[in-house]
């Protein structure tokens, strides 16, 4: 029989390891999955992660997908995993990216359609401090009653659901648009607008953006004493204390960077491949980058191959939903499944599998009668 046996010290060797055998174990259980949908497994594995980057039919379109998809995942995942490594839990990235994205259009339009070079870093400021804002509630909620972040943060997520479908309807509707919900196209205004900066490369602001906050994060985490206090604050949370750091104010500072930089990739999304604010404008990248997260160990770097590996999943998702007519449902169960097999064998990093054999039971036996005669 197979037994867990704590290891003495986490295994360096899983730690690596555990994101490359979860893809790997993705690719197989996906292939199930899509068979028992009657379509060929290995056509479907093909179309996510071969087809987008070298095929002649795709490569040329999707290979310049895979920044714009990969930015905001990358932005998003950055600011989550600074929180997640001081055991702050924000959730509800999502509704951080999508007021965010709001609060920038709707400074784009106040200006629109003056052409000035100040709209975009207003944009800019805009995004950034909606997302922050959002996620200062279960922040401030947080310091002052204790209520749990994980709740709050994913709640606020449909409330920002709400807000996005009365602005595509109501207040931020284009005026032009014959009645149609979503607002004026934001890319079409020239001073609003996140155009490519090398044509055909899907390399845009937001992309750079991403990039920056990798570097940030690196240098936050590995080269300054507050990135020694948030590591220490989730491994060790009462040497925290005596260490003089502050529980509050390292929940404001993780959830408003975070928040951040959600907003800043929603608003580089409604600038720039998004186009505008519409009912479905939310994408799911909130919630994809928590797996971005996990799959990149936590670590920048990690983060930024994860957040390419999602984004080829994404492109490859689309290819395989248009040329083997699969739900899109089902590739949100192929990402799902990474996740799922990323934390089944984060087990293995502490512990390790001992194979043990059945002990024998052992029955006491009756005594033998005597044979001794008188």
């Amino acid at each position: 029989m197979l037994r867990l046996e704590k290891r003495p010290n986490p295994s360096q060797f899983w730690n690596y390891a555990t994101p490359v055998v979860a893809v790997l174990l993705t690719m197989v259980a996906g292939g199930i999955l899509f068979w028992v949908l009657g379509k060929n497994p290995f056509e479907a594995i093909k179309l996510i992660f071969w087809d987008p980057l070298f095929s002649e039919q795709f490569a040329a379109y999707s290979r310049p997908q895979l920044l714009i998809k990969a930015g905001p995942l990358i932005l998003i995942a950055v600011g989550l995993a600074i929180g997640f490594r001081a055991g702050i839990w924000n959730i509800g990235a999502e509704g951080q990216y999508i007021i965010g994205a709001l609060c920038a259009a709707q400074m784009a339009l106040w200006f629109y359609p003056a052409e000035l070079w100040i709209v975009f870093p207003l944009m800019i400021l805009a995004g950034a401090f909606g997302g922050w804002l959002w996620a200062m509630i279960p922040a401030v909620l947080k310091t002052r009653f204790n209520t749990n972040e994980i709740l709050v943060s994913l709640l606020l997520v449909y409330v920002a659901e709400k807000i996005l479908a009365a602005a595509a309807t109501g207040f931020m509707r284009n005026p032009e648009g014959s009645g149609f919900p979503g607002s004026r196209n934001i890319f079409n205004y020239g001073a609003a607008s996140n155009q490519e900066l090398i044509a055909n490369s899907g390399l845009h602001w937001g992309v750079v953006a991403a990039f920056i906050a990798v570097i940030f994060a690196y240098v936050l985490l590995h080269r300054h004493l507050l990135g020694f206090h948030v590591q220490l604050a989730g491994q060790a949370p009462r040497a925290a204390k005596f260490a003089g750091v502050a529980p509050a104010r390292l929940v404001l500072l993780c959830l408003g960077i975070s928040g951040l930089m959600a907003g800043l990739a929603g608003m580089f999304e409604v600038a720039g491949p998004a186009r505008l604010i519409t009912i479905d404008f939310n994408s799911g990248y909130g919630f994809t980058a928590i797996i971005v997260a996990f799959l990149g160990r936590l670590h920048p770097i990690g983060i930024v191959l994860a957040g390419l590996l999602l984004a080829l999943t994404y492109i490859g998702g689309e290819l395989a939903q248009f040329m083997l007519n699969l739900p899109s449902a089902a590739i949100q169960v192929f990402q799902g499944m990474l996740l799922f097999f990323l934390l089944a064998l984060d087990v293995l990093s502490n512990y390790r599998l001992r194979l043990m054999r059945p002990t024998p039971i052992l029955t006491p036996q009756a005594p033998k009668p005597s044979t001794e005669t008188v």
